[in-house]
This record gives C-alpha cells, structure tokens and sequence, in this order.
C-alpha cells in the first residue's frame, strides 16, 4: 500500500507522477519518456492506483516486454500511489511529431 498518508485527492500526485515518468530514458534514444511523447496519458483513481497508457518508438521495439515495468517502477516510487499498471498501445503509433519541443531541441531537431 501507500508509503505516507495520501493527499486529500488523487489529482493532486499529478506533477509528482510526471517528474517520477521524466526519470525514466528511452534506451535508445537520450531523452526521457515523458518529452519523448511515450506517455499517451495516465490517470489516478480514488484508491490511487495510476493508470499509464504508453507506447513505443517501434513496435519490434527490442525492450517491449521489460521497458513497461520499469516505468510501473518508477511510476510505483511515487509517495502516495498505491499501484500502478502501464499498458502498451501502439494505437496511435508514435512518431515525431508527439515529442516535447524541449525534446526536438535536446536532440537538434529545431
């Protein structure tokens, strides 16, 4: 269960989920997940458990089948998740176009 007491609502883990998603790299690509526009977008329910929908650059991807609990892992640190589950998608697939401009400029695409 939780490591602390809970805020007084689920939205409120949010920013600290988004910093704990930003710790977590692409393995081939240097640039961390979040910017990266991996993350389709998660949700916190009223007993915390997020809820991460994501996808990769490539569905061959050769981490496919480990990346996801690594993210659940970092997503899990959080203080006040109780759980947490990621599910793949590649629907839609991911291209460029979904990276943070942050990212594109990390990486001198603009």
């Amino acid at each position: 269960m939780s490591k602390t007491l809970q805020p007084k609502q689920p939205d409120e883990l949010h920013p600290d989920i988004v910093e704990a998603l930003k710790t977590v790299y692409d393995p081939e690509i240097p640039v961390n997940i979040y910017d990266l526009g991996l993350i389709y977008g998660f949700t916190v329910d009223d007993n915390y458990f997020v809820d991460v929908s994501m996808t990769l650059t490539a569905p061959g991807c050769p981490v496919a089948e480990t990346f996801p609990g690594i993210v659940e892992n970092a997503v899990k640190s959080v203080i006040g998740v109780s759980d947490a589950r990621v599910e793949l998608t590649f629907d839609p697939p991911w291209t460029m176009a979904n990276m943070s401009d942050e990212a594109k400029l990390d990486l001198g695409l603009i």
